[in-house]
């Protein structure tokens, strides 16, 4: 079976050549894609809004769940959304959809396909959410206990820090090609 590769990466995004993106998979204007951050999209396509860090091996995958097979007959491929305003630090993984949220370093893949994660979220180092669930707006969960509480305000956008990769990663890595002008995701 082979599979078709599309990728879609606006103006304005950021996405080093050293990453690793396959499948059907948007990237918004203001994204920064760290190098060997992968971004696989296997069933279905992933699209990644505007303002958005993924860093070093994070890990976002649109995979099929354990239970079915890629050739099951009246399998939909689900588009998984990662809205705007989201950070995945070094080496967090991420199955399910989200927008304005923070994941903290080294969750390795603990954010599950049947989570939905709100707006404003943090997911601290090395915590799991793996439940079937809509996990409130402004909750933060850490700990080695996974504790959760809500917190006042939403987490504020990585402006500051995205400004500055846009314009000091491509001195050092080679990027991947963007469209000039719009911010309209083409076909790459």
């Amino acid at each position: 079976m082979t599979t078709k590769t599309f990728k879609y990466i606006a103006a304005g995004a950021v996405v080093c050549v050293e990453s690793e993106i396959r499948g059907d998979v948007t990237i918004g204007a203001r994204t920064v894609v760290h190098p060997k951050a992968r971004i696989i999209a296997e069933a279905g396509p992933i699209v990644i809004g505007e303002g958005n860090l993924i860093e070093e091996q994070a890990l976002i995958i649109n995979s099929y769940p354990e239970n079915i097979m890629p050739d099951t007959e009246g399998v939909e491929p689900k588009t998984m959304t990662i809205g705007t305003n989201n950070v995945f630090e070094v080496a967090c993984g991420i199955l399910c959809n989200a927008n304005n949220n923070v994941c903290c370093i080294k969750n390795a893949a603990d954010l599950g396909r049947n989570v939905i994660l709100t707006s404003g979220c943090i997911v601290g180092a090395c915590c799991q959410v793996n439940t079937c669930e809509v996990v409130p707006e402004n909750t933060v969960v850490y700990g080695s206990n996974c504790i959760r509480r809500v917190q006042s305000e939403k987490p504020q956008p990585q402006t500051l820090q995205l400004d500055f990769l846009m314009k000091i990663l491509p001195n050092y890595h080679h990027l991947k090609k963007t469209t000039k002008g719009g911010s309209t995701p083409v076909r790459n």
